[in-house]
């Protein structure tokens, strides 16, 4: 058996179809799943059980002997939540839980983390363990993913492999249930479908002129990629960034956008909510070489050919992956 912590959620689902793909049916989805607009992320996919995420450990301390592998992507996501609280017990103890069982029990784990965990980039974005301690995320969302890292290496006692993978800005099919956490892509798709016309968060860093802020946009087909050699290489246990490698920016995005629908561009610029202003990450790219040097060879697909796909292949017909 294979778990999926967080299964019914946008990466997690999407893995599930991949494992699906590639044979493993004996899936146990674990999550909270009282949303119906998540809970068609997972119509059709082959699932042996479904546990609520309240019930998991119990159910680990009598199963965990069929398990073969520990996917865990369950967390707050939310990068304008405030409850310092509710962040520490589900994404920081609820994964010490996960790590702890996974050496108690001999399973192999791969986790998420966050390209959120960065900040501003002080200190680039290289996934090297000596900088963690260094990090200084803009928001509790990232304190709390960088607080799990942190603990993580400090750790003598280790599953026999593990991976901690830090997502940059994934987007693609099955985010349809994230509403303002959603891509920038589902959002300009959404605006573009209703008035032909897109607004983009001005910037307020002089350093960046609007629209040109980057980031590091890496579509969910190449996540659920990696994940998957993850799962047959374990070794070389280490935090990695999970990104594309190159930064781009929300006009070429959105121009992308625009492209596949083939609409003619009409884009403009809003202020950032002041809520995220002053935690907004103006760059990011990920350095992929600590990933690459282990022997990923897959490459990653381009934000024009991902955002065509995403587009055309699952937006215009909601279709899900």
């Amino acid at each position: 058996m294979i778990i999926v912590t967080g299964a019914a959620g946008f990466i997690a689902s999407g893995l599930i179809s991949k494992l699906n793909q590639e044979g493993f049916n004996q899936i146990v989805a674990v999550d909270r799943f009282g949303d119906q607009q998540k809970s068609k992320n997972l119509v059709g996919k082959n699932i042996l059980a479904k546990i609520e995420r309240s019930e998991f450990f119990e159910w680990l301390n009598q199963n965990a002997q069929e398990v073969e592998f520990i996917f865990h992507l369950g967390a707050r996501t939310d990068t304008a939540e405030f409850d310092l609280e509710l962040l520490e017990e589900l994404n920081t103890d609820y994964s010490k839980k996960i790590w702890k069982a996974c050496i108690k029990n001999q399973i192999p784990l791969v986790y998420a983390s966050s390209a959120a965990t960065y900040g501003g980039g002080e200190h680039g974005y290289n996934d090297d363990h000596n900088v963690i301690d260094k990090l200084e995320p803009l928001n509790p969302y990232g304190v709390s993913k960088n607080d799990f890292d942190k603990w993580v290496v400090r750790q003598e006692e280790q599953p026999f492999f593990w991976a901690g993978l830090k997502f940059f800005n994934v987007y693609g099919p099955n985010e349809y249930h994230k509403g303002r956490m959603a891509s920038v892509i589902l959002h300009a798709f959404n605006q573009i479908k209703t008035s032909g016309k897109m607004k983009l968060f001005r910037s307020h860093n002089k350093d960046f002129k609007d629209g040109e802020q980057m980031r590091d946009f890496v579509y969910v087909k190449d996540v659920v990629e990696v994940c998957y050699f993850l799962m047959h290489h374990r070794k070389n246990s280490a935090i990695y960034n999970l990104g594309s490698g190159k930064a781009r920016t929300f006009l070429d995005l959105v121009k992308s956008t625009f492209k596949a629908m083939e609409v003619k561009e009409d884009i403009s610029f809003i202020d950032t909510p002041e809520d995220i202003r002053d935690k907004y990450q103006y760059f990011t790219e990920a350095n992929m070489s600590k990933l690459l040097e282990i022997g990923y060879d897959k490459g990653f697909i381009s934000l024009e050919k991902g955002v065509d796909d995403y587009v055309k292949n699952y937006l215009s017909e909601t279709n899900y992956m």
